[in-house]
């Protein structure tokens, strides 16, 4: 049986973060299909994309045309779980590429996950985050300000969340986000909150590798 030695923590696998800033959507897209074959083989470590995206409607799996609208922005139809988001200046977008481990194949789970992690981010800056069952995505009170959509690829995690913290909430208005009323949507900005990008940055990576037991390196 093989054990740590005394006074050592088993290690954990790493988990690459990149920090590429603001990207047009269908770039980071292939970006993401690139990254998840070569987890999938076993070529890179686990990743963690954090950017920002050019305007765009993201179609997810259970969109109904009717919550489109006469939104003015780019649509883009993806694989992922769920209806239709925004993505946009103003929002840190995340990109966890996990391997899960066999203990932790759920889907469900790691939804949980994703959410635990964006909750911990929020309360540590001074919102009292949480879920709103049986809702995807994070909540202070009854506004929304966390929109959180994945898929899987042999058990490779892409897609994730969207955490709005700067952004123009008008958008909203011009679409039904996730199938929800757009008044629902607020922002960091919004609920009285103007954290520091890189501190924002660093809350998220560090939630990020407790909760899937990583190791972050840059």
């Amino acid at each position: 049986m093989n054990r740590s030695a005394p006074g050592k923590l088993a290690s954990r696998p790493r988990l690459q973060v990149k920090t590429p800033g603001r990207m047009p959507y269908l770039p980071a897209l292939r970006l993401q299909h690139e990254l998840v074959e070569l987890r999938i083989q076993d070529r890179i470590d686990d990743q963690l994309l954090l950017l920002e995206h050019d305007p765009v409607l993201t179609v997810g799996r259970g969109a109904e045309v009717s919550e489109l609208a006469s939104s003015p922005f780019p649509k883009v139809e993806i694989e992922r779980g769920g209806a239709v988001t925004y993505h946009g200046p103003g929002q840190l977008v995340g990109y966890p590429i996990l391997k899960l481990p066999p203990d932790r194949r759920d889907l469900h789970r790691y939804l949980r996950g994703l959410e635990s992690v964006l909750i911990r981010v929020v309360r540590e800056l001074g919102l009292p985050a949480g879920r709103r069952a049986p809702l995807t995505g994070v909540w202070v009170g009854d506004r929304k300000i966390a929109s959180i959509g994945v898929a899987v690829r042999r058990w490779v995690t892409y897609h994730g969340f969207a955490l709005n913290v700067e952004t123009d909430l008008s958008v909203y208005r011009t679409f039904r986000p996730c199938g929800l009323p757009g008044e629902v949507m607020s922002s960091l900005s919004e609920l009285g909150l103007s954290p520091d990008p890189l501190e924002l940055i660093e809350l998220v990576v560090r939630a990020v590798a407790e909760e899937f037991e990583r190791e972050a390196t840059r």
